[in-house]
């Protein structure tokens, strides 16, 4: 079980392990927003609630850019580990814009790719190659990406991970 932060501002900062998240409420650092009913926390001295989101006692500021950092594993996540060109599982990154023709590591410029179309493909564009491509790469945008860990979301974190779209 997993548990969504807040700072006091109810924006979302992050998803903890829910032991972690019981220690910030046992010390009061956080208090529990929403808890999880069914399956509350046995110890030797009783029982505790399990929690799903916390609240933070004090203010955490956010960054004013929360534009997530360009990573292989990033971009094969944003492109749901498909390739560009051919629309097979991929497990590579390409440079639409190859490196040696001036082409950056950005979101705009990079694409998941199969192993046999990143090699057909080697130092040329797909326009080159007379080959489309099957989305625009951009940068990736939601409450997924702008939120630590909120890859799989429980439905009581709706409300809030909307706050951080």
């Amino acid at each position: 079980m997993r548990t969504l932060i807040l700072n006091a501002g109810y924006e979302p900062l992050a998803v903890v392990s829910f032991k972690r998240a019981l220690i910030l409420v046992l010390n009061d650092k956080a208090t529990i927003v929403e808890r999880d009913e069914g399956h509350p926390v046995w110890t030797s001295s009783g029982s505790w609630d399990r929690p799903s989101v916390i609240l933070l006692t004090r203010y955490v500021r956010l960054p004013r850019s929360r534009v997530s950092p360009v990573s292989r594993r990033g971009v094969l996540r944003r492109d749901d580990h498909r390739c560009c060109y051919c629309g097979k599982t991929a497990n590579t990154i390409d440079h639409v814009l190859p490196r040696s023709r001036g082409g950056r590591d950005t979101w705009d410029n990079l694409v998941a790719c199969c192993l046999r179309c990143n090699n057909q493909k080697s130092n040329q564009t797909p326009a080159e190659m007379g080959w489309g491509m099957l989305y625009r790469p951009a940068v990736p945008h939601g409450a997924v990406w702008v939120v630590r860990g909120a890859e799989s979301p429980q439905s009581q974190w709706d409300e809030y991970l909307a706050r951080a779209a």
